[in-house]
C-alpha cells in the first residue's frame, strides 16, 4: 500500500463551477490561502474559460494575481486551449490542466469538438506550454467510468487515450468520474489497464460521489500505487455540463481515510474542517462532507476557530 498520497484540492475551481451563487474574489483567495494553511500542497485555483458557459469563474484573472507566487504550494488553473493558456501565463500561472473524455458525444459538449480534436488542441498547448515556461502539465479524461449519454466506457477505451495524452508528454492524467457511477471494482479494473501504458505514479483519480462510491474506490486503488487523488473541501463540485453530477469526493473524508490507514497527508484536519464548514458558510449551503459536518467530535481535540 502507498505510504504517501498527493492530494490535490480542486474546490477553488471544480467545486465552485456549478454554485448557483457567484462567490466574491477575496472570498475565493481567502478559501486558498486557508487550504494552503491546513497543508494543501496542489490547488486548483481557477479555470480559464468562456465566462458566458461558466460564469462562477469569470475572476480568474483576479483570484490567480491575488495568490501568486505562494512558496511551497502548487496552484494550478485549468485550460481549454492556447487562448485559455495566453490567460493563464499572463495572471501568473505555471502549472496547468487540459480537459478530454472518453465519449464523443461528453467531449462535443464539454469541449466543442471531438476527442481526435481536443488531441490535436493538447498537442498545440504543449508545445506552447513548454515554451512558455509552464512546469506542469495535467491532463484530466473525463467520463473515464461512464458517460451520461453513451453509459459504460471500456477499460481499453481509457488506456489508448491515456497512452496517446502520455505520448504528447503530460507529466500526469487524472481518470475522471465526472457523473459518480464507479463502484471500486471498476475503477481498480481502469486503473490497472491504464498502468499497463504508464506508471501509477503518474495517474490520479478524480473521482466525483453522486453514488456514495468515492472514499472506497480510493480504498481499493491504494495498494496499485496510485500517484493522486483529486478533492474538494465540503465535498463541493459537480460538472455543468454532466446532468445529475454530484460533488467530489470530500477532502475531509479522504484526510481522515488515509491518515486511519498510516498514509501521510501531511495536512492538519482540524484546520481542514474549519475551511470547510468557513466555505460552506460563505456558500450557504448544506457541508457534504461527513467528517466536516459532526459536531463535538471526540478524536478532535483542539479548535481552531481563527480558521472559521
Amino acid at each position: 500500500m502507498s505510504q504517501a498520497v498527493r492530494i490535490v484540492e480542486v474546490s477553488p475551481r471544480d467545486g465552485l463551477q456549478t454554485e448557483p451563487g457567484r462567490l466574491d474574489t477575496a472570498t475565493k483567495i481567502l478559501l486558498v490561502e486557508r487550504l494552503i494553511a491546513a497543508g494543501l500542497k496542489e490547488i486548483e485555483v481557477a479555470g480559464f474559460v468562456r465566462a458566458d458557459r461558466v460564469p462562477q469563474l469569470a475572476d480568474a484573472e483576479a483570484v490567480c494575481r491575488g495568490l501568486l507566487p505562494r512558496a511551497g504550494a502548487r496552484l494550478s488553473a485549468l485550460v481549454p486551449n492556447v487562448r485559455g493558456l495566453e490567460r493563464a501565463r499572463l495572471a501568473g500561472i505555471d502549472a496547468i490542466a487540459f480537459l478530454t473524455a472518453a465519449s464523443e458525444t461528453f467531449c462535443r459538449r464539454n469541449t466543442g469538438c471531438s476527442i481526435c480534436e481536443s488531441l490535436d488542441r493538447f498537442r498545440e498547448l504543449m508545445v506552447r506550454a513548454r515554451t512558455d515556461g509552464i512546469l506542469w502539465v495535467r491532463a484530466y479524461v473525463s467520463c473515464a467510468f461512464g458517460c451520461p449519454y453513451e453509459g459504460r466506457v471500456g477499460p481499453q477505451v481509457i488506456a489508448d487515450l491515456s497512452g496517446r495524452l502520455a505520448a504528447l508528454g503530460c507529466d500526469e492524467i487524472a481518470l475522471a468520474d465526472t457523473i459518480g457511477v464507479a463502484t471500486p471494482a471498476q475503477v481498480r479494473e481502469v486503473l490497472q489497464a491504464v498502468s499497463r501504458e504508464m506508471p501509477a505514479d503518474r495517474l490520479a483519480l478524480h473521482l466525483h460521489d453522486t453514488r456514495g462510491q468515492a472514499l472506497a474506490s480510493v480504498y481499493a486503488c491504494l495498494e496499485l500505487g496510485i500517484g493522486a487523488v483529486d478533492s474538494s473541501v465540503a465535498g463541493l463540485g459537480g460538472c455543468p455540463f454532466a446532468p445529475g453530477a454530484a460533488g467530489n469526493l470530500a477532502t475531509e473524508d479522504l484526510v481522515y481515510m488515509l491518515e486511519g490507514c498510516g498514509i501521510q497527508t501531511g495536512v492538519n484536519l482540524d484546520w481542514l474542517v474549519a475551511v470547510g464548514r468557513f466555505i460552506s458558510c460563505a456558500l450557504r449551503r448544506q457541508n457534504c462532507s461527513r467528517v466536516g459536518s459532526m459536531t463535538g467530535d471526540p478524536g478532535r481535540e483542539h479548535s481552531h476557530s481563527q480558521l472559521a
